[in-house]
């Protein structure tokens, strides 16, 4: 009899993962869908109100989720919430965005950006690899990067200098850290229907420069990341690192 080949689970039973910027938006969608497939999932973003929030939902819909406070620029915060966590999953979507024409920004526009999504992103990248390899057990480390780190945008010399540092940044840690088994990958969507992307979207000449390059013709919904973060945190992507996912309805392809 032949022997057929089986499905990798997409499931997350007894796994623990984090999600920044997990409160709302992208964020809370990825916490979500981690939740969902069995993982205990613990929520990290700036407000305590809406982290409050985002895990009484939760947990009101039977999910395992707790909450805590992160500002993504604090670096000791981080090490603080990560190192001897027991985190097998970590999923990076804290961002900021603070969109102006290159000519008119200022140093302060340009730090308060990298600080969280770049050099943020690297030092909790850091310390979920510290913590993992102290257990040595591997991990899915997972960033929410963008179309905008494969191209460029209007407005957005800093956030796209931030995403395309991010995608340089995760093809050295998977080669630095493959061979203790942990992955590190990115999601890059297009516009997705969120606060972060209201400011852009309320813009009719912003919406309409969108929707040319859109080929898929609508706009992302947060649904529309559950399922890559599903599948780059579970078994299903074991051979997947140092890569990204382009979630942008054709954009880059055009």
């Amino acid at each position: 009899m032949m022997q057929l080949p089986q499905t990798p689970s997409f499931r997350l039973d007894g796994k623990k993962a984090l999600v920044t910027g997990g409160s709302s938006g992208i964020g809370l969608g990825c916490a979500v869908a981690l939740a969902a497939a069995g993982a205990d999932v613990m929520v990290a973003a700036r407000g305590q109100e809406r982290v409050d929030e985002a895990v009484s939902a939760m947990q009101a819909a039977g999910l395992s989720a707790q909450g805590a406070v992160l500002d993504q620029s604090d670096v000791t915060a981080i090490r603080d919430l990560v190192e001897g966590a027991g985190y097998d999953i970590v999923v990076n979507s804290a961002g900021y965005a603070r969109h102006k024409p290159a000519l008119e920004i200022e140093p302060e526009d340009f730090d308060i950006q990298t600080n969280v999504n770049l050099r943020g992103a690297f030092f909790l990248s850091q310390a979920a690899a510290k913590d993992m390899m102290a257990r040595g057990v591997g991990g899915s480390i997972i960033h929410i990067s963008s179309q905008m780190g494969h191209t460029g945008g209007f407005d957005r010399a800093v956030y796209c200098s931030n995403k395309h540092g991010m995608e340089g940044m995760i093809k050295v840690l998977a080669m630095e850290w493959g061979k203790q088994g942990i992955r590190v990958n990115t999601i890059c969507p297009t516009f997705i229907k969120t606060p972060l992307t209201e400011q852009t979207l309320s813009r009719p000449e912003r919406l309409e420069w969108i929707m040319s390059r859109i080929k898929l013709d609508r706009l992302g919904e947060v649904e529309d990341m559950m399922g890559p973060v599903l599948f780059l945190a579970s078994e299903a992507s074991a051979l997947m690192t140092g890569t990204h996912m382009i979630l942008d309805g054709g954009w880059v392809a055009g």
